[in-house]
C-alpha cells in the first residue's frame, strides 16, 4: 500500500509538498529539494503546467521522483488533453507505478506564457475523476476492457474560503461520488476559515489536507489578497511581516506556517497538510521542522 493511502485510510495526519517540475531539462535544484525531505513526507505532489506554464510534464518528473525513492502525485488538468489522452496518461502512470493522482481543471491558457494556446476542457476535474474510476474498474470511457490492473488513490480541490461556501461542499460532494478520497485546499491562513470549513464538510466521506503557503513578505501577501480567489491574508500576518527585518522575513514566514500547521493540528481541523512553497522548495524541511512533523 501507498504511503498517502496508507495515512489517509488509517487516520494518520498526512503530509504532502508541491514541486513544480522545471522550464528546462535541468532537474538539479528539483531533486534535491526532493531527496532533502525523502522519508519526511507521504506524497510529493507535482504540478501539471502550473498556472498554465509550459514546463516538463508532471508524469515524467513523477517518474523520476519515484525513482529516488519518494511517492508522487499525479496531476492531471483538463485543459491540455482531451480524453483520449488523459487516459493515455493514466496508464502510462500506471506502468510507471505512480499510485495517486490529483485531478484538476486547470487555469485558462490566457494567464501562462503561451496565450495563443488553444484550451482542450474535454473533462473539468470531476470528469477526470470519473475516468480514473472507470479505468480502475478495468474498462476505459467507452467501455472497452484494459489489460492490466490501473490503482489510485485519487484527490481533488477545494476552496474553503468561498462564497457561497455551500457551492463548494457541492462541488465536494460530486467529486467525492466521482471517486476522490482526498482534497488539498486553497492555501488557507485563519483559523476562522477552516473551523467554519471542518464543521460545514462534517459529513463528507473524504480526508482535507489544509492548503500551506509559506509568506514571504508583505507584499507578497496583499498581491494575493487582491488576485488569488480564495486567498485570504489576515491583516495581522500581514503586519507581522511588515514588521520584520527583511532579511529575517522568509524565516518568519516559515515560523507562521509552522505555528498555523501545529493549531490546526491541536483543534483536528483537518487530516493533513498540503506544503506549497511555489518557488522556495528548499524551505519544505525547514516548514516541517517549524510544524513539529
Amino acid at each position: 500500500m501507498s504511503l498517502l493511502r496508507n495515512a489517509i485510510e488509517n487516520g494518520e495526519f498526512a503530509v504532502t509538498a508541491e514541486m513544480a517540475p522545471p522550464k528546462g531539462t535541468d532537474f538539479h535544484h528539483l531533486m534535491e529539494c526532493a531527496r532533502a525531505i525523502k522519508g519526511r513526507v507521504h506524497g510529493v505532489n507535482v504540478t501539471d503546467f502550473q498556472s498554465a506554464v509550459m514546463r516538463a510534464t508532471s508524469l515524467a518528473t513523477c517518474k523520476l521522483l519515484k525513482d529516488e525513492g519518494l511517492e508522487p502525485v499525479l496531476q492531471m488538468t483538463g485543459r491540455d488533453r482531451n480524453r483520449i489522452a488523459i487516459q493515455g496518461e493514466f496508464l502510462s502512470a500506471a506502468v510507471f507505478g505512480i499510485p495517486n493522482v490529483l485531478a484538476l481543471t486547470g487555469d485558462h491558457t490566457v494567464v501562462g506564457d503561451h496565450p495563443g494556446a488553444k484550451p482542450v476542457y474535454d473533462l473539468d476535474s470531476v470528469g477526470i475523476l470519473q475516468a480514473a474510476t472507470t479505468m480502475i474498474g478495468g474498462k476505459d470511457m467507452v467501455g472497452n476492457d484494459i489489460e492490466g490492473g490501473v490503482d489510485f488513490l485519487l484527490g481533488a480541490c477545494v476552496t474553503p474560503r468561498f462564497d457561497p461556501l455551500e457551492a463548494q461542499i457541492l462541488k465536494m460532494e460530486k467529486k467525492v461520488k466521482a471517486g476522490a478520497k482526498f482534497f488539498q485546499t486553497q492555501a488557507v491562513f485563519d483559523m476562522d476559515t477552516m473551523r467554519e470549513f471542518r464543521e460545514k464538510t462534517k459529513h463528507i466521506n473524504a480526508k482535507v489536507l489544509a492548503g500551506i503557503i509559506p509568506l514571504k513578505s508583505a507584499p507578497m501577501a496583499k498581491f494575493m489578497n487582491n488576485n488569488v480567489p480564495g486567498i485570504f491574508v489576515p491583516d495581522e500576518l500581514i503586519e507581522r511581516m511588515k514588521n520584520t527585518e527583511k532579511d529575517l522575513r522568509v524565516q518568519e514566514g516559515i515560523k507562521i506556517a509552522g505555528e498555523f500547521i501545529r493549531q490546526l493540528r491541536e483543534e483536528n481541523l483537518c487530516d493533513g497538510v498540503h506544503i506549497m512553497a511555489i518557488g522556495a522548495e528548499e524551505n519544505v524541511p525547514a516548514i516541517l521542522d517549524a510544524a513539529g512533523l
